[in-house]
């Protein structure tokens, strides 16, 4: 096994990041951050990773680069691979299907035979990241989504998955106080996502960063966005031979929650694919907050994120 780089995230422990854990399945994904071998995985200049926080729109991101980057491939789609694989099984996660311990759940991914450009997904907060990752030419792509709905989906998440492996639920109210002390199994929300938007802002042709609810109020331009931003811009013939309209179709929640290959399977050990699809509302989580909560929640937002530019919008 290649040597472990954990000085940044030694790093980043430090900054009050606490990775507490649901049950055990939770510390094991810690475990397997800390043990990551980091240098396995050497990136290409042509690699592109989507990097998330969970529960922020991963799936529906990777759909989309993953159909933006292979539409000369896939031009038709009566028999594009969105159809019958879900996105995850096309875009592998860095630590779960690439960075693989034993304690992992998932199948290992041969990268060494994938076509160029490589796609990786990753939920490692940016400081986390190896060395070879930030120092190379390959791209990444952040999306975040406001904190109430991802606290709300995740919460939501995280029980169905706790059924399956006979842990016990855990009531909002009590994994709401978790969840304002920064305690997840990737870090704390804030801290995810100004890690990314700051490496952003100092590298914009590195890494570009997006929000859920642009994403779904105006996806025309933000997919028009990430195809330039790949270096692969849409030419005014797919313009208008409604190219980008078929890949906002194609990935579209309800497109992808209707199909068989979502509908049924497992997604890793004992995690339902469907349970990857929920609502994707924007401000559903006015549904599950209480005054209070949603009171406190909105002075950590404000306190965390003062002087960085970033607000979010919380309800349609």
């Amino acid at each position: 096994m290649a040597s472990k780089d954990l000085t940044n995230f030694t790093e980043y422990q430090s900054k009050d990041v606490q990775l507490e854990a649901f049950g055990e399945e939770d510390s094991k994904c810690k475990e397997l951050i800390l043990s990551l071998p980091k240098e396995y995985y050497g990136p290409k200049d042509s690699d592109v990773v989507v990097a998330s926080m969970p529960k922020t729109g991963t799936t529906w991101l990777k759909a989309l680069t993953f159909a933006i980057v292979n539409r000369n491939r896939f031009s038709s789609l009566e028999n594009h691979p969105l159809l019958t694989s879900n996105s995850h099984e096309l875009v592998p996660s860095l630590e779960s299907n690439v960075y693989v311990d034993t304690i992992s759940q998932f199948p290992k991914f041969d990268i060494l035979n994938m076509i160029e450009p490589r796609l990786f997904g990753t939920h490692i907060p940016f400081a986390s990241l190896a060395k070879s990752i930030k120092e190379s030419n390959c791209k990444i792509i952040y999306i975040c989504r406001n904190p109430f709905d991802t606290y709300v989906s995740y919460w939501n998440f995280m029980n169905k998955i706790s059924l399956n492996f006979d842990f016990p639920t855990i009531t909002i109210e009590d994994d709401f106080e978790r969840y304002c002390k920064g305690i997840c199994h990737v870090g704390s929300f804030w801290d995810h996502v100004l890690g990314y938007l700051n490496e952003s802002i100092a590298r914009p042709d590195k890494v570009l960063f997006m929000k859920y609810e642009d994403l779904k109020e105006n996806g025309n331009s933000h997919v028009k966005r990430i195809a330039e931003f790949l270096d692969c811009p849409f030419t005014q013939e797919e313009e208008s031979n409604g190219v980008i309209e078929n890949i906002i179709n194609l990935c579209s929640f309800k497109k992808m929650k209707e199909l068989e290959a979502n509908k049924f399977g497992e997604f890793g050990r004992k995690i339902e694919k469907n349970y990857l699809f929920r609502k994707a509302e924007v401000g559903d989580w006015i549904n599950y907050l209480s005054p209070s909560m949603v009171e406190k929640l909105s002075k950590i937002i404000e306190e965390k994120f003062s002087g960085s530019g970033l607000s979010f919008k919380v309800c349609t």
